[in-house]
């Protein structure tokens, strides 16, 4: 075996590599709530003596900040960001994993990473079996890994699993998993071990609380703004009168039904919310708020999604028609009807479909599944951009 390699960073006091540290801290920054979730974690840990824990959720819809969160209040957890620049290689992945828990457990016989540790999920399945044998009996290995949607599968041999993440795990090792909503003969992943799936769209109740929540929490900081109503000077918390006109509505001063409104207006979307409160804090709107109106940050994100869905260099007029039709529908449709509108066959269209399902909003009935997208104001944005199957630019 060769020397071991120098590692990527130095550990920080808290645990977690310096490269992922501003991640966890930046994520987790103002987190609020999500308490089921943790719940759900922690009741599959305690259930099960190994096993693979995946949290679902749509695009902005809080996955990263949870595993942020966790990771920040467990820091013997093993964390690593699928999303940050060069890091959706599997070579990459494993690397990094080996060389991090090398370094937390000095007890291995492993001690070196050899050259073709990232050939497959040979060396990480060993280390992992030694890791596991030599635990104290009441500790467990926990790896996070957050965003499987970002790994770049052109890299690895088709079948193999995402990241080549082992298929059977030895007892007290847990990988727990964030990505966006996926079709399960498509998940890139064959385990024989305990698995579990939260999807965050199955709990609405709680997410619009916890946005709410979320909203109240990250109104305290905003600096407020003089204001004068139709009827005199408004009240705002604690009866001061220096407030932002932004949370006063039509015939209304009041704080909560602006919270109400926005949480409405969210969707139960983070990143929304986050960015028109952002929006608000750096003089964005005046008034009255319009709550229809997409911040610079959401217009990066869309953005993002749209190179995504439609990569400039595969534009086709036919995908740009499947588009165009998802978009200026007031109503889910089904791949038929949209193969109706366009006069093509149905598998085309479904296909296409199929490969936007992270982005898409699913319901299913007797006859048929029926799509739109996963948020009406991403919807609303691409209505902007013109998209017509004769462009042959998005």
């Amino acid at each position: 075996m060769n020397s071991p390699p120098t590692p990527p960073t130095t550990n920080h006091p808290r645990g977690h590599p310096r490269e992922f540290e501003p991640i966890i801290t930046a994520k987790s920054h103002n987190f609020v709530g999500r308490e089921f979730v943790f719940t759900a974690i922690n009741e599959f840990i305690h259930r099960y003596h190994r096993g693979y824990f995946t949290i679902i959720g749509a695009p902005g819809s809080g996955k990263s900040a949870i595993l942020a969160k966790y990771a920040l209040d467990h820091p013997d957890v093993v964390y690593y960001n699928v999303e940050v620049a060069l890091k959706n290689r599997a070579d990459e992945f494993l690397s990094n994993i080996c060389t991090q828990l090398l370094e937390k457990f000095h007890q291995t016989s492993l001690n070196n990473l050899p050259d073709n540790a990232t050939e497959g999920s040979w060396f990480l399945s060993l280390l992992l079996q030694q890791i596991s044998e030599q635990l104290p009996a009441n500790q467990k290995l926990i790896i996070a890994i957050d965003g499987l949607n970002f790994i770049d599968r052109n890299l690895q041999p088709p079948g193999a699993n995402l990241f080549y993440l082992p298929r059977y795990l030895p007892d007290r090792v847990y990988f727990l998993l964030t990505r966006r909503p996926f079709l399960r003969e498509k998940s890139g992943l064959l385990i024989e071990a305990p698995s579990q799936s939260l999807d965050l769209a199955d709990y609405p109740q709680e997410n619009r609380r916890d946005i709410e929540a979320y909203i109240g929490e990250n109104l305290t900081p905003l600096t407020p703004l003089p204001y004068e109503g139709r009827g005199g000077k408004d009240v705002g918390r604690g009866g001061q009168e220096n407030y932002s006109p932004l949370l006063a509505g039509e015939g209304s001063t009041h704080e909560q039904e602006f919270r109400t409104r926005l949480t409405t207006a969210s969707e139960n979307n983070f990143m929304y919310v986050s960015q028109i409160l952002k929006a608000i804090a750096d003089g964005f709107y005046s008034e009255p708020f319009p709550y229809n109106q997409i911040p610079p940050g959401l217009e990066t994100y869309y953005q993002q999604h749209l190179q995504t869905m439609i990569p400039p260099a595969q534009h086709s007029a036919f995908t740009l028609a499947v588009l165009h039709e998802l978009v200026k529908q007031q109503q889910p449709i089904s791949a038929g009807a949209i193969a109706d509108i366009l006069d093509t066959d149905e598998f085309e269209v479904e296909e296409v479909l199929e490969n936007w399902r992270e982005f898409l909003q699913p319901e299913q009935n007797a006859e048929a599944t029926y799509y739109s997208l996963y948020h009406s104001h991403f919807r609303n944005w691409l209505s902007r951009q013109q998209i017509s199957a004769s462009e042959s630019q998005v």
